[in-house]
């Protein structure tokens, strides 16, 4: 069922004081990244890892995919991950290891799998994309005006599953200008899932902040009771291309930040 309102000032008392972003489905549509950013991605590892193999930046992320694909062969040894082990091998275009990591990368993709080396990694292409034009940042029209009205009261940060480069991307090439010192920090979930208690502990935790001054926002109801039981307000947003929400979990929904104060 649906919960919503036509000017929504959250508790009703008192602005927050924080408005915890998503990305994904809340500020970008959807489409954005499986219309553009994956398909971008899969189109331009193979040359991305021959050109940039050698960074080490590049090169410590796949000595981290070589890592987690251990463990995950180790702790299921009868699934079927492909392997991938990565030798930095000096004055070699290294095809044979990257034939291995584009094997294990791709499988990765086909199951949407949360690998904080290939969110990394997938950061770095995207950066070569952003960069020269080739992608453009598409947020929703209510994102610019909202960031503009909630600094004047508090302050914005941005808390999604992407790594903090990637999830900046966005900000600095969007197709109506850089927004990026409006929404500052950009804070990964690299220590915990969103849907884990952890995830939001460091930010109710905060001694300046009082948890139900906290507001989150996010196209995903599951990612949400950890926070409620952190004391912090919550919206579920409902934007045009997400997946359909049959209980909303007595979350508020919104479909857009116009009305949000």
């Amino acid at each position: 069922m649906k919960e919503s309102a036509s000017h929504d000032q959250v508790s009703g008392a008192s602005l927050p004081r924080l408005y915890l972003l998503d990305v994904q489905g809340t500020i970008a549509p959807l489409s954005f990244v499986t219309r553009q950013l994956l398909p971008y991605t899969r189109a331009h590892f193979p040359a991305f890892l021959l050109a940039y193999h050698a960074n080490p930046s590049v090169a410590s992320d796949l000595a981290l995919l070589a890592q987690e694909n251990r463990a995950e062969r180790e702790a299921e040894p009868h699934f079927e991950c492909p392997p991938f082990k990565y030798v930095l091998l000096q004055n070699s275009p290294q095809r044979r290891s990257t034939a291995h990591a584009l094997t294990y990368v791709q499988w990765l993709m086909d199951r949407d799998r949360k690998s904080p080396a290939l969110k990394s990694l997938q950061g770095h292409i995207w950066k070569v994309g952003f960069e020269p034009g080739r992608l453009k940042g598409a947020l929703f029209d209510d994102v610019a005006p909202a960031l503009e009205r909630w600094n004047h009261h508090g302050a914005v940060a941005i808390y999604s599953s992407g790594f903090v480069a990637a999830q900046q991307l966005p900000f600095r090439y969007p197709m109506f200008g850089k927004l990026t010192p409006r929404a500052v920090p950009h804070l990964d979930t690299r220590s915990a899932p969103r849907t884990e208690p952890a995830s939001y502990a460091a930010i109710a935790s905060n001694p300046r902040l009082a948890p139900r001054e906290v507001c989150s926002f996010s196209d995903e109801v599951r990612e949400f009771d950890t926070a409620r039981e952190a004391g912090m307000e919550i919206r579920l947003v409902m934007r045009p291309g997400n997946v359909g929400v049959s209980d909303s979990n007595g979350h508020v929904v919104i479909e857009s930040f116009d009305a949000v104060g």
